[in-house]
């Protein structure tokens, strides 16, 4: 059906008239062509307007399609702010000649009324650039048009899937929701949230943004553990639904990406599941955060209290100030029906956009415009194909691509490569009905609570954020997950047939009949989740461990069926594949315990352990030879080295044995006898340092057999049942035959205890936490030798991306700081009051090879001595050996004055050149009686007087002795007449 109206006849009417008046009046037939001629001028002077013809024929007018969802308040508002910016262009461009001229078309929220319109533009107005659609899911076909045509197509939809790099004719007027994906994700990260859940709308706007999402937060070690999509058409029982199984879930985060309709919706059901109370937490995206005031304020003053949300930061400047009051004045006069929209960032977008469009026009010096080129006419075309291209579209493209604003209204408004570049973000945090802001983000600083701008560069004064009033009216950061829903306890399992009883050990309660866990693992896991920041509620469910045909030793932990399982848990990379555990709690690594020697401490001969037989019979003959040494030497100018034979044996074994203890009070005269017993002493004194350590080592000291040796001798090795300890040992090459597995600490004791002769092993290889646990509970008995064979060690095992993992490790670091919890831990449950004496080192008998330097300079020293003595007495005596007598008698006569003392008087007091009735008498009197009193008559005669005292004798009778503290200091007096 064709609808005329009077101002634009059509064919159709025309040729109908023209018919009925031929038939009744053929005469008439002038009276019609003038009638034609009158409509068809009416019509050219209808269409000449709306193709962008003006009547001044020197203006040149760019059509601009607009294409925008006149039902929302952000299209409206759009609307408004682009109509200002055409006004302002052409005020500020008053004698250009380059007119924009707006074609509004309404997409009326659907898809194919949007295609619709855009056609329309294309192919009727011939539009040379088109602002919008607004929503993703019309923009994508409308790109398409625009690259056939070859028009630019402005738009303000978000989604990241409408790709600029695709669509060489694409600009997008806002920014991707993709750039906020790290703004979100810094908020995550400075709060340490581990896990989150994104609840977006099912459209292309939706689900955009989730893969962008989840690769920040994968980058920040943060988990997306589920994602809600919620449906705009759902109803309010399908979203409190799903509230409610998002509510059983452990994570507390929340995303929201949703449009403000359906957002305002979630929350108001989010309100009534009680997930807007204290221990929530929300974090809503840039749209919605922009358009909050487009919410019934009633909602978010009872139902978005305390959430967070991001959106781009515009500046507030006076151009912005004066804009926003001719705005609102403009607005009201478009829509005088509709209150309470303000003015947002799309608005801003909107106007900055076709402000940069008028400026790439201007810059082009456009003179006139061209036509559309015409597409094929020959063949029988439909309403796209015969889309014509336009020439003009290609110049504004051009220059639309890389274009800035440097005084836009939204801010630094810069399009580079067709895309929007991005902006600082506010964070703010909903207050009543306002936005109170507590930070802000950028590319280069991430979080920072104050900003300054300095051209291009933001500058943050801090990274932290301001303070925030989170849901529930909290002021306590929400720690991101919760386990006690609905009276829900963390289930921890405990396995019931575990390694060993101490660690892990599962009894009835004869009493109430119920299952008691018990054991050093337990106790370390109250003590880890009472150092946590939060209180935990957990119960303890044990359960059996499944052996496994391939490998039954290992502990299996494929189906986790807990929140967590405790035990004796060695964390192995198999182990990994399925669960996730804290830091190891105990001490890790495998080591070796050896049984301690025989204790020879209560030996009564311990004290001839340091040394070995041959260094005794050796240093005893050496004693010997150094005093017969010293007594060939001092025999015949000494009289304490002479007298009755029984008494020179006596002399020669005790001198030589009281150097041990410097107690000889014997002096001695020779230089000779100085030199060996200066050489003797020494030895002595090496001699007996090394004898006094050697046997406070053995006397302190536990002897350890050395592993090696007991496995080299075929000795058998001990190993824990059900450990990986087997496997482990295989892999070193063990002999499997010599491999012996045992369940208890006492079998381990009793193992040890027969040896590997009597059925038993020589030594036990097991994990650390066991064998510290065993050598204390068997204290003297055993010791751990070697270096620890480095393992993972024990660990709580949680399901894979449980959120707790992260502060159990953390107080598990508090637990183990200082080691005084799992000391006082091994020393319970090894009923063992005191710590154990640590020692790894042994302590031999010394031998001869140590000494035989020592032996050497001592035996060399005393013959080289002996020599030269005899060789003296030989040459003194030597008219004895110049006789005619036979040998036997020149050794009995060389005897014989060997054994006279030799008289060395004269020799001692002659003087080179002196009078031979000179004559020295030498007195020796106490020093009490040495006075001028008792010697009156020496006055005139010459009188020497020399004290010799401890430190040493006068020089005639010079000896070395030691004397004791208690011997009189003697006067030695020379007279001389």
């Amino acid at each position: 059906m064709v609808t005329c109206t009077s101002t634009t006849p059509c064919p159709t009417h025309r040729l109908l008239a023209t018919r009925v008046f031929q038939m009744k009046n053929p005469r008439c037939h002038f009276l019609i062509l003038f009638i034609q001629l009158v409509c068809i001028i009416s019509f050219c002077h209808y269409v000449m307007p709306i193709r962008g013809e003006d009547n001044n024929t020197s203006a040149v007018n760019v059509d601009l399609g607009i294409i925008l969802d006149m039902e929302t308040d952000v299209g409206k508002v759009m609307h408004t702010c682009i109509l200002l910016a055409i006004e302002d262009y052409h005020a500020a461009a008053s004698q250009t000649a380059t007119r924009i001229v707006p074609h509004l078309r309404d997409s009326e929220k659907d898809d194919v009324e949007a295609a619709s319109a855009a056609i329309y533009l294309l192919k009727d107005v011939q539009v040379h650039a088109i602002f919008g659609p607004q929503m993703s899911t019309q923009t994508d076909f409308v790109i398409d048009l625009g690259n056939r045509v070859k028009v630019p197509i402005i738009s303000p939809a978000t989604s990241p899937s409408l790709s600029v790099e695709e669509n060489p004719f694409f600009i997008r007027g806002a920014l991707p929701s993709s750039s906020q994906t790290k703004a979100i994700a810094a908020i995550v990260k400075n709060y340490d949230w581990r896990q989150v859940v994104i609840i977006h709308e099912d459209s292309s706007y939706g689900t955009g943004i989730v893969p962008h999402l989840t690769d920040a937060l994968l980058e920040i070690n943060t988990l997306v553990s589920y994602r809600s999509v919620i449906s705009p058409s759902a109803n309010d029982d399908q979203i409190l639904k799903e509230l409610y199984n998002l509510n059983t879930k452990q994570t507390r985060v929340f995303i929201v990406h949703l449009q403000p309709s359906l957002a305002s919706r979630l929350f108001l059901k989010a309100k009534e599941a009680g997930m807007m109370s204290s221990g929530y937490a929300w974090v809503i995206t840039d749209v919605l955060t922009s358009l909050l005031d487009s919410v019934d304020p009633s909602v978010i003053e009872s139902s978005i209290q305390g959430v967070l949300g991001i959106k781009p930061y515009v500046p507030s400047t006076t151009e912005l100030k004066n804009f926003t009051k001719r705005w609102r004045k403009r607005f009201h006069q478009e829509y005088p029906d509709i209150d309470g929209v303000e003015l947002n960032v799309f608005g801003l977008w909107a106007y900055d956009s076709i402000t940069s469009l008028a400026e790439a026009v201007a810059k082009g010096g456009i003179t006139a415009i061209p036509k559309f080129k015409n597409a094929d006419t020959r063949k029988n075309l439909t309403d796209i194909d015969a889309l014509g291209t336009s020439e003009l579209g290609s110049l504004l493209i051009h220059s639309m691509q890389n274009i800035t604003l440097k005084a836009g209204l939204s801010g630094d408004f810069r399009i580079a490569d067709g895309e929007l570049q991005p902006y600082p973000y506010q964070i703010v945090n909903i207050i009543g009905t306002g936005q109170r802001s507590v930070g802000f983000w950028t590319e280069k600083d991430s979080i920072s609570y104050k900003l300054k701008m300095n051209g291009k560069t933001a500058k943050a004064d801090n990274k932290q954020l301001g303070a925030i009033i989170w849901p529930g009216e909290s002021t306590i950061v929400p720690k991101g997950w919760d386990i006690s829903i609905s009276g829900k306890r963390l289930r921890v399992g405990v396995p019931v047939n575990g390694k060993l009883d101490e660690f892990i050990k599962v009894e009835g309660d004869s009493k109430t009949q119920v299952l008691v866990a018990t054991g050093l693992c337990l106790d370390f896991f109250n003590e880890i989740i009472r150092s946590l920041p939060y209180a935990v509620s957990y119960v303890f469910i044990p359960f059996p461990i499944p052996d496994s045909r391939t490998s039954p030793d290992y502990f299996h932990l494929d189906n986790m069926e807990y929140d967590a399982v405790v035990g004796d848990v060695t964390i192995l990379a198999r182990q990994s594949k399925y669960v996730n555990f804290a830091l190891p709690f105990p001490e890790s690594g495998i080591s070796t315990v050896v049984p301690v020697k025989d204790d020879e401490r209560k030996n009564i001969w311990i004290f001839l352990k340091p040394l070995k037989s041959e260094l005794w019979i050796t240093t005893g003959a050496f004693f010997v030879f150094i005093g017969f040494v010293v007594w060939v030497l001092e025999h015949r100018v000494n009289k304490e080295f002479r007298g009755p034979k029984h008494k020179l044996v006596g002399m020669i074994f005790w001198f030589s044995f009281s150097t041990l203890v410097f107690a000889h009070r014997e002096r001695v005269t020779s230089n000779l006898t100085r030199f060996v017993l200066t050489v003797w002493v020494f030895v002595v004194l090496v001699l007996t340092s090394s004898y006094t350590a050697s046997l406070s080592s053995m006397l302190t000291a536990q002897q350890l057999q050395p592993a090696n040796d007991l496995i080299n001798n075929g000795g058998y090795v001990g190993y824990q049942k059900g450990s990986f300890v087997k496997y482990f040992l295989m892999r070193m090459q063990f002999d499997s035959s010599k491999l012996r597995s045992y369940s208890t600490l006492e079998e381990y004791n009793d193992a040890l205890s027969r040896g590997s002769k009597n059925g038993g092993v020589s030594l036990i290889i097991d994990e650390l936490p066991y064998l510290t646990l065993f050598v204390n509970k068997y204290c003297r008995k055993y010791i751990m030798v070697g270096q620890p064979y480095k393992t993972d060690g024990f660990g709580i095992a949680f399901p894979e991306a449980w959120p707790l993992v992260p502060d159990v490790s953390i107080a598990v670091l508090k637990v183990m700081e200082g080691g005084e919890f799992a000391k006082r831990g091994i020393q319970k449950y090894s009923s063992n009051e005191t710590d154990c004496p640590q020692s790894n080192g042994t302590s031999d008998s010394l031998t001869l090879d140590s000494f035989k330097g020592l032996f050497l300079i001592a035996g060399v020293s005393a013959g080289t001595a002996l020599l030269i003595f005899f060789l003296i007495f030989l040459y003194q005596n030597r008219e004895i050996l110049a006789t005619d007598d036979s040998i036997r008698k020149k050794l009995s006569a060389i005897a014989k004055v060997f054994d006279e003392e030799k008289d060395i008087s004269n020799s001692k007091s002659e003087k080179p050149g002196g009078n031979a009735e000179s004559q020295t008498a030498t007195v020796l009197l106490p020093a009490s009686e040495a006075s001028p009193e008792i010697l009156p008559n020496l006055s005139s005669q010459s009188l020497e007087i020399r004290i010799s005292d401890d430190l040493g004798a006068s020089p005639a009778d010079e000896g070395f002795s030691t004397t004791e503290p208690a011997t009189p200091v003697h006067e030695t007096i020379t007279e001389t007449f």
